[in-house]
């Protein structure tokens, strides 16, 4: 009750506020309303000053209370939109890299990779930041990334690692998950024949990812399957000095070793689920 003096006195201050203020003159007055009103209208250089801030600033946090859900919503989108783009830009440039499309050691910059894509060069640059997180490339400055340069003992580093991780998972599996949850998984074995067939390196590689990920999952450990998934692009991306890309007969073959696991899962041969585990990481594209 205290603000009825100065509501009704900015009353035209802005659309919706004049209706507001009227219902609270409305109010029945209470018995200190008229000393605070008395208590505004003393020393007109200090208080009363003091009262007309008061109310300004009120009727200035009352507009600005009214349009905040709009920008918000404004700001929202591009921010999605970046995100998307840059999920976009981020898959395309993984795709570029088990292509052999962006070369070991050959460095390049966001704005040409951005006129590439047809996007500006903020989504690629984000992109690449984190490919560079991944291990996949590394920061030049002044110039953009440079494409990390990889040997064979990195590769056959990564699949010990894999084996480590995957091979005791794998045997645990074929011990407790039933025949018809490993059926469940023939399309994704299918898939990756078919992708192979193709004779596309990087089509081959996200499918082979896909089953390795199904399998693992069945352990019901998100976090393995993760840092799994991690390691198994890692062993993707192309060699120093190694073919760009593998034969599609090549490729056909690695694919029909998922066929092979499965049924040899189903059959809880743990003899050859470990041989076929461990012969696929040493071979994998």
């Amino acid at each position: 009750m205290e603000q009825a003096g100065p509501r009704s006195a900015h009353g035209s201050a802005g659309a919706g506020v004049p209706d507001i203020r009227t219902a609270a003159v409305r109010v029945p007055a209470q018995p200190q309303a008229s000393d605070m009103d008395r208590k505004r209208g003393v020393g007109s250089g200090g208080t009363g000053t003091g009262a007309g801030a008061g109310a300004t600033a009120r009727g200035e946090h009352t507009h600005s209370e009214t349009p905040i859900p709009r920008p918000r919503t404004e700001v929202a989108r591009p921010v999605v939109q970046r995100a998307s783009v840059r999920g976009q830009i981020l898959d395309a440039l993984r795709t570029a890299l088990v292509a052999g499309e962006l070369a070991p050691g050959a460095v390049y910059s966001a704005p040409a990779l951005g006129e590439r894509f047809g996007v500006s060069a903020t989504p690629v640059r984000e992109a690449m930041q984190q490919l560079a997180l991944e291990g996949a490339v590394e920061v030049v400055p002044n110039r953009g990334f440079r494409v990390i340069e990889r040997g064979t003992r990195e590769l056959a580093e990564l699949a010990e690692i894999r084996a480590l991780i995957e091979v005791p998972v794998m045997l645990r599996l074929a011990c407790t998950v039933p025949a018809a949850r490993w059926a469940e998984l023939r399309p994704l074995a299918e898939a990756t024949v078919r992708a192979a067939t193709s004779g596309c390196r990087a089509t081959y590689a996200e499918s082979d990812r896909a089953f390795h990920r199904a399998v693992l999952a069945l352990a019901g450990n998100a976090q393995l399957v993760q840092i799994a998934d991690d390691l198994h692009r890692r062993a993707q991306w192309p060699l120093v000095g190694g073919p760009v890309s593998r034969g599609r007969a090549d490729l056909v073959a690695d694919a029909a070793e998922h066929t092979a696991l499965l049924d040899a899962l189903i059959a809880e041969d743990l003899t050859v689920v470990q041989s076929l585990v461990r012969e696929h990481f040493t071979g994998a594209c």
